[in-house]
């Protein structure tokens, strides 16, 4: 028995398989997207079928090609796999080199995709099994239930493929199938989240945040670039545009109730973000609001703030809690990011009693006081574009 060697990755699908004729669209999205996350690994290969993709390594090591796949939306699950020829004995000495020095439990679960394989994928079971305990029955035993080891043995139509170690993946769809949308990205635990799950569908994401300098510090922006940083691997960069917001806060602390001015710069924020969006092709706002967690996401205020948008405003976290919404941030490693202190615009202005139930006409009385439309325009006029990538490299882009 020659020493093992692992020669691909199998790449298996989640909800891919359910997109029909559009199916082979999805999966050459899947694979762009590999190419572009594993390009830093020289002589790799993809090769797309209908039910799965094949990545051959060409030497490179699996182990370290695993946490990038991590992170790549579409994929089910993946595993190293043990390439043979369409022989049991073949398939016999390929286990037996996939289990070599496990020990713990393990099961047998042959896939026979070619039904002229001549051995049912029972006899194939019993085969195998009886062949890895007879070489490691020391070390290993048969567990049906709940396996350290589920060995698949899938039996193709011109070669079988053995993997011993199966890894979840991100799941969801590729990123970019379902269009662009413009994430409002703070420097809270809420937002980086809700631009994960947003990409997890398939939407590429732009990001933007409001800074409001010099009340708030470039360490708060910092951080924020650093959340970027920490999302950016899962679609390769992402475009952040930031919004000097300082002298339309200060216009809307001077001529609103004090009750009334997180109403307002959300209403303004909104508009920036749509007219952002459009610019960059967005077809979608996206925000990490969650229903009454807050005095501006009461459905009263939601529905008000809102009003200033004809685009689609996607919440992913509508309906999630504090705790569940923290788990997620922990899970994604945005959490600690997250949590360090440094204000962003919204909290260093929040009013000891912010409305609950703003009143829509109450809003368009106090924005007819001032001309607010040339502070937006200004403010979108003098916004920076930074690029952020995975590697933590930071460029500036003109656009």
């Amino acid at each position: 028995m020659d020493e093992l060697k692992y020669e691909y990755i199998l790449i298996r699908f989640g909800e891919l398989t359910t997109k029909g004729k559009n199916k082979k669209d999805f999966i050459k999205k899947l694979s762009d997207n590999m190419k572009m996350a594993l390009s830093s690994f020289n002589g790799l290969t993809f090769e797309n079928t209908r039910d799965h993709i094949y990545i051959h390594l060409n030497g490179n090591d699996p182990d370290k090609i695993e946490p990038v796949l991590k992170k790549v939306f579409g994929i089910r699950a993946f595993a190293k796999a043990y390439k043979c020829e369409n022989d049991i004995d073949c398939i016999i000495d390929g286990a037996l080199k996939v289990t070599k020095g496990k020990s713990g439990t393990f099961k047998i679960k042959t896939k026979r995709a070619n039904k002229k394989f001549p051995i049912h994928s029972e006899d194939v079971n019993r085969k195998v099994a009886s062949a890895i305990l007879k070489n490691y029955g020391q070390y290993l035993k048969v567990d049906v239930h709940n396996p350290d080891y589920p060995i698949v043995v899938e039996i193709r139509e011109n070669n079988t493929y053995i993997m011993a170690e199966t890894v979840l993946g991100a799941q969801g769809y590729p990123v970019s199938v379902a269009g662009r949308a413009m994430l409002m990205l703070s420097g809270g635990i809420d937002s980086p989240v809700a631009g994960y799950l947003a990409m997890k569908r398939g939407i590429q994401i732009e990001a933007i945040h409001f800074a409001s300098m010099p009340y708030t510090s470039q360490a708060a922006l910092d951080k924020v670039k650093d959340l970027a940083k920490l999302l950016a691997p899962y679609q390769g960069c992402i475009k952040l545009h930031v919004i000097p917001f300082t002298d339309i806060q200060l216009e809307i602390n001077k001529h609103c109730d004090s009750s009334y001015t997180i109403t307002m710069m959300r209403r303004m924020m909104y508009r920036i973000a749509q007219r952002v969006a459009i610019k960059n092709h967005c077809l979608a706002i996206v925000n990490g609001e969650s229903v009454s967690q807050v005095a501006s996401q009461t459905l009263n205020s939601m529905a008000v703030i809102s009003q200033v948008c004809d685009m689609p405003i996607i919440r992913p976290l509508v309906t999630y809690d504090k705790l569940e919404i923290i788990d997620l941030a922990r899970k994604i490693n945005t959490y600690q990011t997250s949590i360090l202190p440094f204000e962003d615009c919204c909290t260093i202005f929040t009013p000891k009693n912010p409305v609950i139930k703003p009143d829509l006409n109450k809003c368009l009385w106090y924005e007819n006081k001032y001309d607010f439309e040339s502070f937006l325009q200004k403010a979108i006029e003098n916004e920076e574009i930074l690029t952020i990538y995975p590697d933590s490299k930071l460029q500036d882009e003109l656009f």
